[in-house]
């Protein structure tokens, strides 16, 4: 199953390029109840791969619509080798907005696990953008930057360990937090946004300053919706 998002402001703009299949997108693939995606980050040697709850739509992005793409009969060891492969080919730090982004990753493996790329559509722009740099509007290849937290960082083991201990910790919302494919130390952090309409502009979250925007491969600046989590530093507990 592949998620779409657009990453343009809902109005009469997102409703022609949409209607036309130009529209600026951000997509995931849903494996076993977890939606894989990647984005760009500053983190010199760590993926860019990370994984949400399925439809936690990202700063700024709208839900559009879910493909039923195809299925695969490999077992789980498999496709988490498959997955783990693909972490290493798309780090944070090879991130592009038109040459290496979200949907060449959601191409990248579908592929792998099916045999067929994703939908060419979803990456139109990315390509028209590639083709006619100097005709295409702005907008077409970024959409308005906006501050944002720069997300959670999990792996998996950690995860399920924490994650009811986390409720105890507080009434955080979890549901558009992000979690880095990679295996390095991490936990689950409490930042949150002050209000559900700051999270959909892309709003810095409680607490935030504004901070340095993270860059692609081209200097152009990585929107809230495509940049992938980071490591964060640990937080002692004491849940005695």
């Amino acid at each position: 199953m592949i998620n779409v998002y657009d990453l343009l402001p809902p109005g009469r703009l997102a409703s022609m390029l949409w209607t036309v299949g130009t529209s600026l997108l951000h997509s995931g693939v849903v494996i076993n109840g977890k939606e894989y995606a990647y984005g760009g980050h500053d983190k010199r040697g760590m993926t860019g791969v990370y994984w949400t709850k399925p439809k936690a739509e990202p700063p700024g992005g709208t839900f559009k619509c879910e493909i039923l793409h195809g299925f695969t009969v490999s077992p789980q060891a498999e496709i988490d080798r498959i997955i783990k492969e693909a972490s290493e080919v798309f780090l944070g730090t090879s991130y592009n907005l038109l040459t290496k982004n979200c949907n060449h990753f959601t191409a990248y493996l579908c592929e792998r696990l099916t045999g067929r790329p994703g939908p060419g559509w979803l990456n139109r722009a990315a390509s028209i953008g590639v083709a006619l740099p100097c005709v295409v509007p702005k907008e077409w290849i970024a959409p308005p930057d906006f501050d944002t937290a720069d997300g959670e960082l999990l792996d998996d083991d950690e995860h399920n360990n924490s994650h009811e201990g986390s409720r105890m910790l507080g009434d955080t919302d979890t549901s558009h937090q992000r979690y880095s494919f990679d295996n390095g130390a991490a936990e689950l952090t409490d930042d949150e946004w002050d209000s559900e309409e700051e999270r959909r502009r892309g709003g810095s979250g409680k607490g935030k300053g504004k901070t340095a925007p993270v860059r692609d491969t081209s200097g152009r600046i990585v929107p809230p919706a495509d940049r992938a989590p980071t490591t964060k530093a640990k937080k002692s507990c004491d849940c005695s």
